[in-house]
C-alpha cells in the first residue's frame, strides 16, 4: 500500500525521436494536484485505489475503511507500507481485517506498487496538459483502469516476495 501525488506538472521521460533532433514535450508549470492512494497483491495482481484530495491521517483512515469493506468476512490483509506520518499517527483507525506492517526507513525500492507509479507517470501521464483537477482525476483514473491484473503482477513481483511464506 502506499500512495503518490499527480498533476499538471507532469513528467518528462524519454521518448524514440529522430537522431539529432529534440522531440516537442509540452510541460505545464501549474500546481494542481491530486493523490493515488493504492494497495496491490502481487502474487495475483489485484488492486483496490482510491483517487483523494490530499494525503492525512483522515485520508488514510478514508483509504484503509473502504478496502476493508472491499474483503471478504474471513479474509484478513496485510498491508505494508512506509512509516509516512499519516501511516503512524495515533490517530490512525486500523480496522479488524487488516494488518499493517512497516518497512524499514529510506527503502522505498522494497514496496512494490514504487514500479506502478513509475509505469503510470511513465506510461499514461507524460508529455500531457490537463487544464483542470477534474481533468487530472480523469486522467489518473483511466491510466489506473487501463491496469490489468498481468501488468500489475508484472510490475509488482519481485523474487524476495515469492521467498516470503504465509
Amino acid at each position: 500500500m502506499d500512495e503518490a501525488r499527480f498533476g499538471q506538472k507532469g513528467r518528462v521521460c524519454h521518448r524514440w525521436f529522430t537522431r539529432g533532433q529534440r522531440p516537442p514535450g509540452p510541460c505545464d508549470q501549474r500546481y494542481t494536484w491530486t493523490h493515488l492512494f493504492a494497495a496491490v497483491r502481487p502474487a495475483s495482481g489485484d488492486s483496490f485505489a482510491l483517487v483523494l484530495p490530499q494525503v492525512s491521517t483522515v485520508a488514510t483512515n478514508t483509504f484503509l475503511a473502504r478496502f476493508a469493506a472491499t474483503l471478504a468476512a474471513d479474509e484478513h490483509a496485510v498491508l505494508v507500507l512506509d512509516r509516512a506520518g499519516w501511516h503512524t499517527a495515533k490517530t490512525l483507525d486500523i480496522p479488524r481485517n487488516v494488518t499493517l506492517i512497516w518497512l524499514p526507513p529510506y527503502s522505498p525500492e522494497l514496496n512494490p506498487v514504487e514500479r506502478v507509479w513509475l509505469y503510470l507517470r511513465e506510461r499514461h501521464l507524460s508529455h500531457r496538459l490537463l487544464d483542470t483537477y477534474d481533468a487530472v482525476v480523469g486522467a489518473l483514473c483511466r491510466a489506473w483502469n487501463a491496469l490489468t491484473p498481468e501488468r500489475i503482477r508484472s510490475l509488482t513481483s519481485y523474487p524476495s516476495l515469492e521467498q516470503v511464506k504465509v
